[in-house]
């Protein structure tokens, strides 16, 4: 396998969990690694090796990885890496300094400054795999290790902010995310006392830009200790900012803080760390209302009748948050956060609420006290009523999702917690633990809506609402198990209701355990069976939904469950005492007497032996059930439709899915079947078998028998072998399958009882080898005839999969027991008549007793009689026919094909019969000058299950010579097709030969895929059963499995880097690189597949090939050889290689660049696909990674403590002289190589035959060579300038690409004084100057007054100073005394670039740039490319050329064509941009010059140009002192902004430079930004809905910039946040005097309102629709709460406008703004202000109409802020809705009610029924006079108030009947 290859190959954890011996306290963390070890050895067969054999080995890996470390290998490092990830995956103990030390050493290699990201992500997965997850407990703690954060930070800072034009190059490489991923996984090991400083480094740079970059940084970097000092100020920052991605992220901050800190002060952290629990858990209760706010959002449940999702405003302030965007991508549940933090903060603190506070008469009492004496239970028990009516299936949407994700969620969390606090070992203490009150009313608040969720309408919802079901069904049964029973019957019963009956089928096998296990519900067995009988007619092949839950349901039951009649022994058999567990069970001890006739329910709990008596008379029916259960599947058999396609499915995917769901459901019946009822189905199907032979049903029924025979093998194969063998003798004597094929076919009907038996005999074979000894004989002549006589492809390849199945199971080593008991239990007298005490019996991993398949003596001797008898023969023809090439015909094809498929079938059958030994190598494909043999990579020998394994057993040379033998006619056969003519006509034979190729190279031991498969199955067969990953106990099956899994995982050990011997390179080179060049797609597309697989088992693999596949691709080769080649090298693993190093990087480049000679269509898609991929591994880094030599002194210190772990001897000190010497000329040899690449790629790019899209590949690539740490050449340098005038716009923008990066890189090489300030960009400007912070507010000042001509300074970037300002700040003095200090390297390369650069060359520039873009774009914009390169020349050549360039660019700047002027903005923009650092009278004179014609560019732009001139005035002042463009400045802060004028346009035009200036400057704008927002609100009354627009959008831009906390200190802000109620002046609004004078004038502005249709031109609506825009844009924003407090003035203007139906626009917008403001999150402090304004304006509003809009957002304000609403306001509005209810307007009346039904449902349901009483008693006070009588209407009115406050009541329960609702509908309590 080649080294850099194993990156990608990833050694899986098995995936198994530590709970073995975790709860034992009284030992060491190493002590319970070793408990946890033997658990596994001693579930295998066979001697594994000692801990002391394998800490030897663990020496030998760390011995290789300190070596390359220490000769800075990195890429040979990355494949131990690989080997370590081997070593951990066997689950020895490893020692926690050595753990700790190891992590170390991963944490300082990731930490190292320029290597690839490829090979960074390696070592954090490395890492965080040392670590390990939180399953149950951390390997590490705090107290263990110790990392240093600040270096980690460097690194990730340079990422996260690059550097100017850097960031143009640094692509999407992840590397910050991998970074932040480090960072996660350590920041516990980050020193607590180093918290302080994080913050004084982290919070100074966080801005509202800033934000979604710093977020996550602050959340992965600060541990979560010592919570007191973050937590206030991370709670203001959240509440300040409008921004979806960090409610994510400090919902999830929250939840990992609360689970830390569930045990407080006595927890890990210790009395230092350690949160104190406050109000709710670890929160105050101004932050728990705040969390569960944020949580409420997060459900986007639609309340309100509104459709939109209110989440979206956040969503969308994220996009227009940054410039640059968030660069930070992760993926977080933000449910599972939120369930964590519920959970985590559950405790008995609080009273208990009572049942019923209320008392009739008094419709608006509150409830006291909290659910279960939880105040967090209380919160979310207010959550899951008032979104009750969401999980009901008619009222589902998008919604439904993430609230049965919820359920599941806090089930899971619960459950988890739950089974912590029963250990000994946890630290909680006892008063803030669960209770059994807690978890019963936790159950009970969740039972309802997860019953209804269970009928949901997609999949994903039903899942987990049944995944909660299941979770709590395991934790209250009795609440959980009557109800879904219940259900269960229903809809087992009703056969018309498929979805009703395919989700009781799926629920039922979620509760299989509670069902069937006394010890968990007792009530519970005896409705097994009547389930069962009743799930029989879901087995329909017409309903394949339903046949999959039918068989989910019963393999999940039976697999609990030994089916037999227990009837018969129920007589003399003790009925108590014998329940496992018994004494601990929860037993009723009160005798439940039910009253004398009341029908008892069927789910009440008897008493245990009424029970067991019940369900011993039910076990009767077992028999008619199994039989019942056969026939069914028989006649779905026979319902199949036929069997054919190449792969022989049996129809669809569909069908196909149906049958192996019944496959596992056989296979779990039969495995628990009695030996009665055995028999019984044995006779069934023999009989069936005997009677029938269905073409459609072949393969299926050969998997029934298989099934049978997995269950009792001799039995079966007794049974069925002689009868097969007879029938298959005679089938062959009469000519079945004699007509030779070698393609797929349908069957011929005339072999249909062949292949019938040969199936039944597939499965009778394929388990028990023991069986198929005693007929040893029989089978060796059946495979010899099989062999000779079946000629046709569906008849051969029946017998090699006979073959397959013998060699398998005679010598595999594989679990033989699955049943639910051990073997030694379940054959006792007394299981057999007493086993449904045993039902769903769960073991813990050292109790389970499993039992293996090991292949005996005479087993292997069988398998060596196949090889001589039935194999040799085989090969000997095949042989004989590869030498005879001439006369190949359709006969010789046949056999080759049907001979070479069995031997290879034998050998599949064999992966791990013979154990590979030492090779000998004759093609190591290594430079002995630069590489290392000891340093080779090379797999751990640890015990596997090989059968032979000793090269001096007889029988070992025996199978290893048919092994060669295989191989050498493989070859043999390979040759011989490559010789024949007409090789279309033997494709067949070819694939045969690729095919046979792979069973030789490949199956060895265990495949990565077959592999995974086993991990996968394990892990769900581990979650079915258990509700926690602490639960110890688990099924048996589990147990085997992961048994199985961890021999399977060092059966894969041995299939990774394997040797090659001089046959493998053979077969390898000669034959399958070959055939992967083949002319027939076929062949190719195969080979090329085993190719790939190939070289990664085997070590080099692919270097030895690619000498063969490089010569495929020269000129003159056939377009198919060229295809296949460029495939091979196509591959993702094979790329990666060839392109890190370089001699075949090399190679590959310049074999693609030359791949223009061929010109066939499909190449040159290939040729452009592939040169595209391979860019991504050619960066400065990968060639840095390859040639390292920069000193790495954390790692040095890293690697002398893991020194110290280990014995002296660990690092051979002699290899790692030598590889440090190697290393030396590795390095030279590759810069070289580097270097010869370039001059290649360059030669051929500089041809003038060479086609523009190959000269525009080679530019990327030599792109790619651009490194920062050496000069480019000048010639390549010559080549990017004179490509800059390119007529291609292609080749165009890269080679100003490369220029700018040519020049970028240059200039940092000139800067940096050391390597690390190379990379890690932390070089000086010799131009620039650090200055101090010590009185902000006068710093701020003096950069608003002009600068000091003398020792004046001007601060480009002002990234700080929005909570807090850093100590220092960057700076450029006005008078540079300084020069760029350029070497001679760079100034060859500078004088290569200006010898292009001549009298035409910026007027042909400019010409090219004027053209029309070819490429169609949304807006008309500014190309970056052509504007940085313009930067690039003005600063390297200092405006040399700029009078030359302004006599070009003054006639484009006027011309009438778009394009031109917008060549005029990009050359301006690079212009003015570049002269930063020009002399000061170059800068004069391009000024003098610019000045004066601002004003006519601002005149001639149209509406198709104007964008170009503010994307010019953007880019020109962004992130640059405003002072640096002061004639600029000057000039737009003296425009007049007109806003009454007749143009629109021109009007706007003004407005938008104001906007684009204010938006680019920031905060430096804030010293006018007052009188501008003066003008602005003086003129919000414009006539034009665009300059509304600008002005609501300049509001928006100067409140931005003007909010700014600005403390002068970390510690001032931490000590503000702590203290003060407002530290980020968040509730002080910037326009108050403002918004009081418009206010003020609003009612005035109204009475004077225009008539319709002229009632838009009216001053109120204008001035209300600008202030409506800028409100809705503000909501929108990431600063919306800087609106806040201005909505809340305008609020009732708000209402007032909502009412006006005669302006469309106004009344539109004032809802909207309404209905976002009403869902927006509010501090718990200013919610009653918000509730006050909102119910004053419904009370004594004299409009109806304001009162009809107000109600919906009232329900909406309501529901958002559920919990921050005292009982005072909540009685205000059951006031303000009740006396609505009595309103006079019926639309009123009836919103009203809506809106009650809503309030009551989410929670007034303490006050259903004196509301009920109340409005009873107003409908019989009130009689109808007659119509004609004057109070008729007050009295209906009264009346309709009352009927409709009822329906309120009934509406707020729509999917349920309450035991108050049937009076209502009696009619008589009218009367």
């Amino acid at each position: 396998m080649d080294e850099e290859d194993t990156t990608s190959v990833d050694v899986l954890e098995s995936p198994s969990d530590d709970i073995a011996a975790e709860f034992v306290t009284d030992r060491s963390a190493y002590e319970k690694q070793k408990a946890t070890l033997q658990t596994y050895l001693d579930s295998l067969p066979y001697e594994c090796e000692s801990i002391d054999v394998m800490q030897a080995k663990l020496e030998y890996i760390v011995g290789k990885l300190i070596v390359c470390a220490k000769s800075k290998n990195w890429l040979v490092l990355t494949t131990w890496d690989a080997i370590l990830q081997c070593w951990l995956q066997m689950r020895y103990p490893m020692t926690t300094s050595t753990r700790a030390a190891l992590v170390r050493f991963y944490y300082e290699l990731c930490l190292l400054p320029g290597i690839e990201v490829r090979v960074i992500r390696s070592w954090a997965d490395m890492l965080y795999r040392l670590l390990g997850s939180k399953t149950v407990k951390r390997k590490l703690e705090a107290t263990d290790l110790q990392l240093p954060w600040k270096p980690l930070w460097d690194l990730l800072y340079k990422e996260l902010f690059p550097k100017g034009r850097l960031a143009e190059f640094q692509g999407n490489r992840n590397l910050n995310n991998i970074l932040l991923y480090v960072a996660e996984s350590c920041k516990r090991y980050f020193p607590a006392t180093d918290i302080p400083d994080m913050l004084e480094t982290f919070l100074p740079i966080l801005t509202p830009d800033t934000t979604l970059t710093m977020i996550p940084v602050l959340t992965s970097f600060l541990p979560p200790t010592h919570t007191h000092i973050y937590l206030p100020v991370i709670f203001r920052i959240w509440e300040a900012f409008n921004s979806h991605i960090m409610d994510d992220r400090f919902l999830e901050f929250a939840g990992i803080l609360a689970e830390e800190h569930v045990a407080g002060k006595e927890g890990l952290a210790g009395e230092g760390g350690g949160t104190t629990w406050k109000d709710v858990g670890i929160w105050t209760q101004e932050e728990w209302l705040m969390l569960v706010s944020k949580g409420i959002e997060s459900l986007y449940v639609p309340v309100g009748n509104s459709s939109q999702n209110i989440a979206a405003t956040a969503v969308q302030a994220d996009a227009s948050a940054a410039r640059q965007g968030s660069k930070v991508k992760k993926t977080i549940s933000r449910i599972s956060s939120l369930a964590k933090l519920f959970v985590y903060s559950m405790a008995f603190d609080g009273p208990i609420r009572g049942d019923s506070t209320s008392t009739p008469g008094s419709p608006n009492s509150q409830p006291m006290g909290y659910l279960a004496g939880s105040k967090a239970l209380d919160s979310l028990d207010k959550l899951i009523t008032s979104t009750e009516s969401y999980f009901h299936p008619s009222n589902s949407g998008h919604w439904t999702f993430t609230l049965t994700n919820l359920l599941q969620r806090l089930t899971v969390e619960f459950a988890d917690r739950w089974l912590e606090e029963q250990q000994p070992s946890c630290k909680t203490p006892v008063a803030q633990r669960l209770t059994p009150s807690l978890r019963r009313a936790f159950v009970d608040v969740l039972r309802t809506p997860a019953l209804l969720a269970m009928f949901s309408k997609d999949s994903f919802s039903i899942s987990m609402a049944q995944g909660a079901l299941r979770t709590m069904a395991l934790l209250e049964p009795t609440l959980i198990m009557p109800d879904l029973l219940e259900r269960a019957y229903g809809g087992l019963e009703v056969v018309n209701e498929t979805h009703r009956t395919t989700a009781v089928l799926k629920m039922l096998s979620g509760i299989s355990l509670p069902l069937v296990s006394e010890i968990i519900w007792r009530p519970g067995q005896k409705h097994l069976l009547p389930l069962l009988e009743l799930c029989l007619p879901g087995i329909d092949l017409n309903d394949p939904n339903k046949t999959i839950c039918a068989t989910l349901f019963i393999v999940s039951a039976m697999q609990h469950v030994k089916v037999g009649d227990l009837s018969m022994h129920h007589s003399g058999f003790a009925l108590s005492g014998d329940a496992p567990g018994e004494e601990i069970m929860e037993v009723d001890t009160d005798d439940t007497h039910i009253p004398e006739g009341v029908e008892m329910s069927p789910f009440i709990s008897l008493g245990r032996q009424e029970e067991r008596t019940l369900v011993r008379e039910s076990t009767a029916g077992f028999a008619d059930w199994v039989t019942s259960l056969f026939r069914r599947v028989l006649a779905l058999y026979e319902n199949l439709p036929e069997e054919g396609g190449k792969k022989k499915t049996t129809g669809g995917k569909t069908e196909e899915t149906v049958l192996k769901s019944i496959k596992s459901m056989l296979d779990v019946v039969t495995l628990h079947l009695s030996d009665q009822l055995f028999d019984l189905v044995l006779n069934l199907v023999f009989d069936y078998a005997a009677i029938n032979a269905k073409s459609n049903a072949i393969r299926a029924f050969g998997q029934l028998v298989a099934c049978l025979a997995r269950a009792q093998p001799q039995k079966t194969l007794d049974k069925f072998l002689p009868s097969c063998i007879s029938r298959i003798q005679e089938e062959l004597k009469y000519g079945a399958s004699s007509v030779r094929t070698t393609s797929a076919h349908d069957l011929v009907p005339s072999d249909t009882t062949l292949h019938w038996n040969m199936s039944i005999l597939r499965g009778c074979l394929a388990y028990g080898a023991h069986a198929l000894l005693k007929h040893k004989e029989d089978i060796i002549n059946l495979l010899s005839l099989l062999l000779n006589k079946t000629k046709n492809e569906r008849g051969y390849t029946g017998t090699a999969a006979i073959v397959t199945r013998v060699m398998h199971a005679l010598s595999g080593v594989y679990p033989s027991d699955n049943r639910f008991v051990n073997e030694d239990v379940w054959n006792q007298s007394e299981f057999g008549k007493s086993h449904n005490t045993q039902w769903g019996l769960l073991y813990e991993a050292k109790d389970v007793k499993v039992e293996w398949h090991v292949p005996s003596t005479e087993e292997v001797q069988f398998i060596l009689d196949i090889l001589d008898r039935v194999a040799t023969p085989a090969l000997d023809k095949i042989e004989a026919l590869a030498r005879s090439t001439q006369h190949w015909d359709e006969v010789v094809r046949n056999d080759v094909c049907r001979y070479l498929l069995f031997v290879r079938s034998v050998w599949s059958g064999l992966p791990s019969f013979l154990k590979e030994g030492p090779k000998d190598v004759v093609h190591p494909c290594i430079n002995p000058d630069t590489e290392l043999e000891g340093l080779i990579v090379d797999h751990i020998d640890v015990e596997a299950g090989f059968i032979l394994t000793d090269p001096r057993d007889p029988r070992y040379q025996q199978a290893l010579q048919h092994r060669v033998r295989f191989g050498n006619v493989v070859h043999l056969a390979a040759v011989a097709l490559r010789q024949i003519q007409g090789g279309e006509d033997h494709l067949d034979a070819v694939v045969a030969v690729v095919k046979a190729i792979d069973t030789y190279f490949l199956d060895y031991g265990m495949s990565r895929q077959d592999f995974i498969t086993l991990q996968k199955n394990f892990a769900q067969s581990r979650e079915v059963n258990r509700v926690s990953a602490r639960q110890k106990e688990n099924s048996r099956i589990t147990w085997v499995k992961r048994a199985q899994v961890y021999h399977c995982g060092r059966l894969y050990i041995h299939a990774l880097y394997r040797r090659r011997s001089s046959l493998d390179d053979t077969l390898l080179k000669e034959d399958l690189a070959e055939l992967c060049l083949s002319p027939y797609t076929r062949v190719r597309r195969l080979a090329q597949s085993v190719l790939h697989s190939t070289c990664g088992s085997y070590v080099r693999a692919t270097r030895y090939i690619m000498p063969t596949i490089f010569n495929a691709l020269s000129k003159g080769n056939d377009p198919d050889r060229i295809k296949g080649a460029l495939y091979v090298l196509g591959n993702k693993g094979t790329a990666a290689l060839n392109m890190s190093e370089p001699l075949l990087r090399r190679q590959y480049l310049v074999a693609l660049l030359e791949c223009q000679h061929e010109e066939k269509p499909s190449i040159q898609k290939l040729v452009t696909t592939f040169s595209t991929e391979c860019l991504i591994h050619l960066s400065e880094e990968v060639i840095r990674t390859s040639s390292y030599t920069a000193p790495t002194p954390g790692v040095e210190a890293s690697i002398c403590t893991l020194e110290e772990e280990f014995s002296p001897a660990v690092v051979d000190r002699k290899l790692t002289k030598a590889a440090v010497e190697c290393a030396a000329e590795h390095t030279k040899r590759c810069l070289e190589e580097t270097d010869k690449t370039v001059r290649c790629i360059l030669e051929i790019a500089s041809r003038p035959t060479t086609h523009w899209r190959y000269v525009h590949m080679a530019m990327k690539f030599l792109m790619g060579f651009l490194r920062r740490d050496a000069v480019a050449p000048p010639e390549l340098a010559r080549f990017f300038m004179e490509q800059t005038l390119s007529p291609q716009p292609g080749i165009r923008a890269s080679a100003e690409q490369a220029i700018v990066k040519t020049a970028v890189l240059m200039k940092i090489r000139a800067y940096a004084k050391t390597d690390t300030e190379l990379w890690l960009c932390k070089w000086r400007s010799p131009f620039a100057r650090t200055i101090s912070i010590n009185d902000p507010p006068a710093f701020l000042a003096q950069l608003d007054q002009p600068v000091h001509e003398v020792d004046g300074f001007y601060v480009d970037l002002l990234d700080t100073g929005f909570l807090a300002w850093t100590k220092t700040i960057k700076c450029y003095p006005v008078n540079l005394t300084s020069s760029v200090p350029w070497d001679l390297a760079s100034r060859q390369c500078l004088q290569a670039m200006c010898s292009i650069i001549g009298e035409g060359y910026f007027a042909q520039l400019a010409t090219l740039w004027s053209q029309e873009s070819s490429k169609a774009s949304g807006s008309p914009h500014l190309h970056a490319e052509n504007v940085n390169f313009m930067i690039t020349l003005a600063k390297l050549f200092n405006g040399e050329h700029m009078h030359l360039i302004l006599r070009i660019v003054e006639p484009l700047m006027i011309d009438a064509d778009k394009f031109k002027q917008a060549a005029a903005a990009e050359i301006l923009t690079g212009l003015l941009r570049g002269s930063k650092h020009w002399p000061r009278k170059t800068r004069e004179e391009l000024w003098s010059w610019l000045t004066p014609r601002f004003d006519v560019i601002l005149a001639q732009a149209k509406p198709d140009t104007i964008s170009y001139w503010t994307s010019f005035l953007e880019h020109t002042l962004l992130n640059l002192d405003p002072r640096r463009f002061q004639p600029l400045v000057d000039w737009i802060l003296s425009l007049h902004l007109d806003f009454q004028g007749d143009s629109a346009f021109s009007m706007t035009k003004a407005l938008n430079v104001i906007v684009v200036f204010i938006d680019s400057v920031g905060v430096r704008f804030n010293s006018v930004s007052e009188k501008y927002a003066s003008t602005f609100f003086n003129n919000a009354d414009s006539n034009y809905a665009e300059i509304r627009t600008s002005i609501a959008n300049a509001l928006c831009l100067i409140a931005k910039y003007q909010w700014r906390p600005a403390y002068p200190s970390v510690d001032a802000l931490l000590v503000a946040c702590a203290e003060s109620p407002d530290p980020l002046h968040i509730r002080q609004g910037f326009f108050s005097y403002h918004i009081q004078s418009i206010i003020d004038n609003l009612p005035k502005w109204k009475d004077e309102r225009f008539p319709p249709p002229r009632v838009s031109q009216s001053r109120y609506d204008k001035v209300g629709l600008t202030m409506l825009l800028w409100l809705w844009m503000s909501l929108h924003s990431p600063e919306a709460c800087l609106v806040r407090p201005h909505a809340m003035a305008l609020l009732p203007e708000l209402l007032s406008m909502s009412e006006l139906s005669d302006n469309a626009e106004l009344q539109k917008y004032s809802s909207a703004v309404l209905r976002v403001f009403s869902s927006a999150h509010l501090p718990s402090s200013l919610t009653h202000i918000v509730l006050e304004n909102l119910v004053s304006a419904i009370q004594s509003s004299e409009s109806w109409r304001i009162r009809l809009h107000a109600l919906p957002a009232l329900v909406v304000f309501f529901y958002r802020n559920l919990l921050t609403i005292s009982s005072n306001g909540v009685l205000k509005v059951m006031d303000v809705l009740l006396d609505c209810l009595s309103d006079e307007n019926v639309e009123v009346r009836e919103m009203s009610s809506k809106t009650l039904s809503g309030v009551v449902r989410c929670s007034q349901r303490q006050n259903i029924i004196p509301l009920k009483n109340r409005f009873i008693s107003l409908a019989r006070s009130i009689k109808l006079p007659s119509r004609t009588h004057r109070g008729y209407g007050e009295s209906l009115r009264k009346l309709h108030s009352a009927i409709l406050g009822l329906c309120a009541l009934i509406e707020s329960f729509p999917y349920s009947v309450e035991p108050w609702m049937p009076s209502l509908t009696e009619g008589q309590w009218i009367l």
